[in-house]
């Protein structure tokens, strides 16, 4: 699939601190270290074994504060577009990385590991490949893959080798190569990838094969064949572009039996979408299956890791393919973690702190906040709050107020502004987060110091503007 590239949202981040950790699938990949914050979800998938990575696209590295998230929450990077074979190989035998390079070179600066994606596919390929003649497709195939594959040799741990090569029913898609090199391309590019790169492991990529069915059949054929005659094949990823909660009942059951045939199964591109504006109810279905989806790849060892298809709503493919949806990711527009971001974080593992919300304004049905902290060290803490809008129409403002334990105090505040009396103090919005659609949140954190104990509130107020 490819990514699309969504607005620029305006968001402060704040500087998090990071727990270490290192990475063993594949390879060992150190995880960002500090002292304070909570485990991000990389760092509590490395526990599991496991990698938790998101796709990304050149556009969205000039934005600071995406890549600010991009470079700290995940611990596995997918190449989203710039290593497919319109960029790598635009004219016949002339190869440009310059693209892919940028997001390779990010993710070993952020000790992210690599997937590649994608060798062969019948989409986004130059027009020149449609009409090399059918005697000659072959070596250009193996060509583009020694060429492809051999330059990021050592620096991509897994290759999506063949992509979407079924269609629904199970038989195999007519494109170029399926028509003029046959049914062997699939295997033929396979070995040349191997050659080109012994150590990286090799995938076969789809989608609509989560479930079993007639085209997750297929592919298992496909991958039984390759092992019965000695073909090299190593893994094989389930997309999961999915429908809010339409996770299919055989997920589990579908990766153990790849799993059986002596293969490493991958998520490879998640995303739940549903039906906009989001409100509390399909949030709270969109985490469930989110949990699900999680639990069903931690049940399974060879099932080695998940990857968003890039994390935040505001770049998500979803809006431009499937007019009237898209929600899909783990974090909104505006870098917010979803309640779906909650649902992947405990199902690895991660424990949340306590919560505590109170529901004012509007006759009782304006604004909820909920209250969190997210790290906590001696003598200080950092936290987040949540507005979440439970009215019927948008509010054009709000503030959070409550009352600080003794010993405790607020340093700085982010993506709001403070006030403080004494104990008591006040948040209202910035001058870019106030609006909020009916059904929708925002939020903003802090840093504050603590002395003797660190409670959370007893109430936290949210009044509407």
């Amino acid at each position: 699939m490819s990514a699309r590239v969504g607005r620029t949202r305006r968001v402060l981040a704040a500087t998090a601190v990071a727990v270490a950790g290192t990475l063993a699938v594949g390879l060992a990949v150190a995880a960002p270290s500090s002292a304070a914050a909570e485990p991000t979800l990389g760092q509590l998938a490395v526990a599991k074994g496991r990698y938790f990575g998101s796709a990304t696209d050149n556009p969205t590295l000039d934005n600071a504060p995406y890549t600010a998230v991009l470079g700290s929450e995940f611990n596995q990077i997918t190449v989203g577009n710039t290593q497919k074979w319109q960029y790598i190989e635009p004219n016949r035998g002339r190869f440009d990385y310059s693209q892919a390079d940028k997001i390779v070179e990010f993710a070993q600066a952020h000790n992210q590991i690599v997937r590649g994606h994608t060798l062969v596919w019948h989409n986004q390929l130059p027009g020149w490949v449609n009409d090399v003649p059918a005697g000659e497709l072959l070596g250009v195939m193996r060509d583009h893959i020694a060429n492809v594959a051999g330059y990021y040799k050592g620096k991509v741990v897994h290759w999506d080798v063949v992509n979407e090569a079924f269609e629904e029913n199970g038989t195999r898609r007519q494109s170029v190569f399926q028509q003029k090199i046959g049914d062997g391309y699939i295997a033929e590019a396979f070995k040349a990838a191997r050659a080109a790169d012994p150590n990286a492991k090799l995938y076969y990529n789809d989608y609509n094969v989560e479930g079993i069915g007639p085209k997750s059949d297929a592919m298992y054929d496909l991958v039984k064949s390759f092992k019965q005659q000695g073909i090299p094949i190593d893994g094989v990823g389930l997309q999961a572009h999915l429908i809010l909660g339409q996770v299919p009942s055989t997920l589990q059951q579908n990766i153990q039996r790849f799993a059986d045939l002596g293969v490493d199964v991958a998520i490879t591109e998640l995303d739940i979408r549903m039906r906009t504006p989001r409100d509390a109810a399909k949030d709270a279905q969109q985490a469930t299956d989110y949990r699900t989806v999680t639990n069903a790849c931690l049940a399974v060892t060879r099932c080695v890791g998940i990857t968003v298809w890039d994390f935040s709503d505001g770049y998500s493919w979803i809006p431009s393919v499937f007019p009237g949806e898209g929600a899909a990711l783990i974090y909104d527009e505006n870098f917010n973690k979803k309640p779906s971001y909650w649902a992947v974080y405990e199902a690895l593992g991660g424990t949340k702190t306590t919560t505590t919300t109170t529901t004012t304004g509007n006759n009782g049905t304006g604004c909820t906040a909920t209250y969190r902290v997210t790290g906590q060290w001696n003598g200080g803490f950092q936290g987040e709050v949540t507005v979440r809008n439970n009215s019927s129409t948008a509010i054009s403002g709000w503030t959070v107020k409550w009352t600080l334990a003794t010993g405790q105090s607020l340093n700085q505040v982010w993506n709001g502004t403070l006030t403080a009396n004494g104990q008591d103090v006040s948040v209202r919005n910035a001058n870019y987060n106030g609006s909020v659609a009916a059904g929708g949140s925002t939020s903003f954190g802090f840093v504050g110091s603590w002395a003797g104990a660190n409670p959370v509130p007893a109430a936290v107020t949210c009044t509407t503007a």
